[in-house]
């Protein structure tokens, strides 16, 4: 490997290089479902896998994407690590660095991410921050893509409440091209230090009107309005987000063909309705499926020794 690559955030990632993930994880996918598995990319490596948080999603994709480019994923759960009794973030990352080749995170806070990525001499993946979820919309881009083909004429709704989800959303529509509304209470706005890292801000189009933007979106994405870590304010934001719902009332008016997305897990009832979810316009379990094949292309990225190898 000639030079150390991470993926810290959606930005470490330049419009041809997310273009290059999506190619990869479309030939894996197609590849998988032949039953052919092609890659041993990470053969010998063992990758530690450092939850502060619950998951289902990236834990078992990414283990499963390890296992099948030859790699071994190790789960570290930061309750049985002594991390969890002081040891501070440097030296916890200078044994990593002697035993693995590489660390997927999943934490609340971003600059712990960083830290370890400054540290340590290997890949080093952001699996979910507070402020980041750039894997999961690596896969949901790779979502849309699959159905729009052209980004550029999409146009993308987020609805509800602006957290992690909602920033790298708009943080990765910046370098794609990609038009982005975002229909939220005026008390929880999108952040303006979000606004102010974009280059392009005038993809960017903000609402307190959840109907404002549904004529026009050829996506519909909602996330839970609770986030972990939001739990102390969780009926204020069940009261404020209310309006916010996406129902059958509320897509009525969105074009035929739209798509609905949601980063799961679901609260039913709360920030969308069964109706929508498991309609015919939910790509929801393709979006959860597909976590597993961009997984695999973003290892193959970062550990390739070479970008045109992908």
């Amino acid at each position: 490997m000639t030079e150390k690559k991470d993926l810290v955030n959606i930005t470490d990632l330049s419009r041809k290089e997310i273009y290059a993930i999506f190619e990869k994880a479309k030939f894996y996918k197609f590849q998988r479902k032949k039953g052919i598995l092609v890659d041993d990319v990470l053969r010998g490596h063992s990758i530690g896998l450092l939850f502060r948080k619950p998951s289902s999603r990236t834990r078992i994709s990414f283990e499963v994407a390890i296992i099948e480019l030859g790699g071994s994923p190790i789960f570290l759960e930061t309750s049985q690590l002594q991390i969890s009794r002081g040891e501070t973030i440097e030296d916890t990352a200078r044994v990593l660095n002697l035993y693995l080749k590489g660390l997927v995170i999943r934490t609340y806070q971003q600059s712990e991410v960083e830290s370890f990525a400054r540290i340590v001499d290997f890949p080093v993946i952001n699996g979910l921050t507070d402020s980041f979820h750039p894997c999961q919309i690596l896969a949901d881009f790779f979502t849309i893509w699959e159905h729009k083909k052209n980004l550029e004429e999409v146009v993308v709704t987020y609805i509800g409440d602006p957290n992690n989800v909602c920033n790298t959303l708009i943080l990765a529509a910046d370098i794609l091209g990609v038009r982005i509304n975002v229909s939220c209470p005026s008390e929880y706005s999108v952040s303006k230090q979000i606004v102010n890292i974009m280059e392009n801000p005038h993809l960017l189009k903000v609402s307190d009107d959840p109907y404002s933007f549904v004529p026009e979106s050829d996506v519909i994405y909602t996330d839970t309005w609770v986030s972990m870590g939001d739990e102390t304010e969780k009926e204020k934001r069940l009261e404020v987000f209310k309006k916010f719902q996406v129902n059958e009332k509320l897509v009525k008016n969105a074009p035929a063909n739209f798509l609905f997305m949601h980063c799961l897990p679901a609260h039913r009832g709360q920030e969308v309705t069964d109706a929508v979810i498991d309609g015919n316009n939910s790509v929801v379990w393709q979006q959860a499926e597909n976590r597993l094949h961009v997984q695999k292309s973003i290892l193959h990225f970062l550990y390739s020794e070479a970008e045109d190898e992908l």
